[in-house]
């Protein structure tokens, strides 16, 4: 099983509003069957780390590319993420293996 992580990096005191927009993201792929619950969460401000920094994570059983035929985007995403463009700086993302034990 592998943890995705995606990182956005967004414009100054805009944190909360891009979680909300990212939590909404994540709750659009679920519904789709597309994806496991995800948690959000954010950095700086009250808590140490990177300044307007927002996180999005969550399971996959195997990696697979996001551009496949059988995960097309959900129906009324793109509002959504035209809005997240307007405030993100940068966005990047990160897989890790979790560790089972055996």
């Amino acid at each position: 099983m592998f943890l995705v992580r995606r990182i956005f990096k967004v414009k100054k005191g805009k944190a909360r509003k891009a979680a909300e927009l990212i939590t909404q993201i994540g709750a659009m792929y679920e519904k789709a069957g597309q994806r496991t619950p995800s948690r959000v969460y954010i950095s700086g401000g009250g808590v140490p780390g990177p300044a307007d920094t927002v996180y999005m994570e969550w399971t996959e059983e195997a990696l697979r590319s996001a551009y496949r035929e059988q995960n097309p985007v959900p129906p009324g995403m793109d509002p959504v993420y035209a809005e997240l463009r307007e405030l993100q700086e940068e966005t990047s993302i990160e897989f890790y293996d979790l560790y089972s034990g055996s």
